[in-house]
């Protein structure tokens, strides 16, 4: 049984192409132009109206998480909440930390509140101020690594779901010795110079990882749809 199943924020093809691979209408979305060119992607802004587009599944790779995550927290707010940071990005404003605060918040609740019964959003483990933001019925995050599922690589990942099981790990793969070339090879995403392309490449999806997810939770929605059939 075939599933409508959107991929936000998303311009890589990774996540869409492994639920595609599996049979399922799948569509990514994002406010780039998709890089591999498909013409199962839509260049909007996840909250213009495509959440109500009778999905059976949303899945959320990278909306903007940069103000909410816990590494962000020093540039939004100084001791207590919402007193001034006391450093500040380089040519950047405590408003420009405010905005994109608020931009990340939006869109996340929007993805979170969609009317699509079963939702996963990346995201990493929030920050106090974003957390005061949040739905009240947000779970805490699963938090996966990409080693779990055949990726020779470290980037702790959050997934917050609704209506879907977490992410059983799949081909875990032994952990090199810390230190070791091969750990430091694991940890080329942390390590990474900063560069215009640094974010991007950041925030790509493992394909080993979003095979996993198109299995087990388009596996998952399947069977329920077609229990209720």
């Amino acid at each position: 049984m075939a599933l409508r199943v959107l991929i936000g924020c998303e311009t890589s093809g990774i996540a869409r192409r492994a639920f595609a691979a599996r049979g399922h209408d799948t569509w990514s979305c994002d406010i780039l132009p998709a890089e591999d060119g498909s013409n199962r992607h839509i260049r909007c802004d996840i909250r213009d109206g495509i959440l109500d587009e009778g999905w059976d599944l949303l899945c959320v790779m990278h909306p903007p998480c940069t103000r909410l995550c816990r590494s962000g927290r020093r540039w939004m707010s100084g001791p207590g909440k919402w007193t001034p940071p006391k450093l500040l990005p380089q040519g950047r404003s405590w408003q420009d930390m405010q905005d994109e605060f608020e931009q990340g918040v939006d869109i996340f609740t929007c993805c979170w509140t969609a009317p699509i019964e079963r939702v996963a959003i990346e995201n990493p483990e929030m920050n106090d101020l974003a957390r005061d933001r949040m739905p009240a019925d947000l779970p805490a995050p699963q938090i996966v690594q990409p080693f779990w599922f055949g990726e020779p690589a470290y980037k702790a990942t959050g997934w917050y779901l609704r209506e879907l099981p977490e992410l059983v790990e799949t081909d875990r793969l032994p952990e090199p010795a810390r230190g070791s070339d091969e750990w430091k090879a694991w940890n080329a995403v942390h390590r990474m110079p900063p560069g215009p392309e640094r974010a991007r490449l950041r925030s790509r999806s493992f394909p080993g990882m979003m095979g996993a997810a198109a299995d087990q939770w388009g596996g998952h929605a399947t069977s329920e749809e077609a229990r209720h059939a």
